[in-house]
């Protein structure tokens, strides 16, 4: 399960047994938000989250669900999945982001923009 860090798309890997990419998808949150974070990762069955920066609420939300937190993550999200697979995921284990006031309008902790990210909203998982 990768994340793109704006919370209105996530980019959703299935991962085989033997550790390989069996099919990514963008899913919608829905319009949900910051606040339903966790519960809508736990209706998808996501076992672990690849994020850039995250709260210390939904910190202690995904950990609650037993959702493996890899944050401070940046970049192309089916290379930060093939690192994560490998074992070479450079990622802050104490990430935080603790500056939700300062966000504007259409903007998240890691906040992409128009085109950027999430193959634009649908067409292919690529940035987070």
């Amino acid at each position: 399960m990768i994340w793109s860090g704006c919370f209105l798309f996530f980019c959703l890997f299935l991962i085989k047994e033997d550790g390989k990419i069996m099919s990514s998808e963008v899913v919608s949150t829905n319009g949900e938000g910051h606040g339903a974070l966790a519960e809508i990762l736990r209706a998808l069955q996501a076992d672990v989250l690849i994020c850039g920066g995250i709260g210390g609420g939904a910190q202690a939300a995904l950990s609650s669900l037993g959702i493996q937190l890899y944050g401070g993550v940046s970049g192309d999200a089916d290379e930060a999945v093939q690192a994560l697979l490998a074992g070479n995921l450079a990622y802050v284990p104490d990430v935080r982001c603790s500056h939700h006031e300062e966000h504007h309008h259409g903007e998240g902790c890691g906040e992409h923009h128009h085109g950027e990210g999430c193959g634009g909203h649908g067409e292919a998982c690529s940035g987070l």
